[in-house]
C-alpha cells in the first residue's frame, strides 16, 4: 500500500505513514451500547444490547427472560439497572422541507 501524501510504500494494515506521520486509513467508528427508540418491546435493553453484539434480538429476549426466571432477583435488577445506565438513542428529527417553509410564512 502506498501513503496518499508522501507516495512511499507503507504496510497494508497501517493507520499511520511512518515517514510523514499522517493518518492514511479511515478509522472505523465504535459501535455504541444505545437503547433505539423503535422496536423496542420495554425499555430496548436486549434490542441495543442485540444490535451492539451483532446478535439475532429474540435470542438476547430469551437470554434476558432466562435470567429473569433462573435468577430472579440478579435477572430483574440487573434489567432494570441496564434500563437506566444504557442510553437512548438520539431522537430521528428531519427539518422541515422548503415547501412547508414557504407556506408557513
Amino acid at each position: 500500500m502506498y501513503c496518499n501524501y508522501c507516495g512511499k510504500v507503507i504496510q497494508d494494515d497501517a493507520n499511520l505513514c511512518a515517514y510523514c506521520g499522517l493518518r492514511v486509513g479511515g478509522v472505523l467508528a465504535r459501535k455504541r451500547l444505545l437503547r433505539p427508540r423503535i422496536g423496542r418491546k420495554i425499555g430496548g435493553v436486549a434490542l441495543g444490547m442485540a444490535e451492539y453484539f451483532d446478535m439475532d434480538v429474540s435470542l438476547m429476549r430469551l437470554a434476558w427472560i432466562l435470567a429473569a426466571l433462573l435468577l430472579p432477583p440478579f435477572g430483574i435488577v440487573g434489567y432494570i439497572i441496564a434500563w437506566i445506565v444504557i442510553p437512548e438513542a438520539p431522537q430521528q428529527v428531519t427539518a422541515p422541507s422548503a415547501a412547508a417553509e414557504q407556506r408557513t410564512a
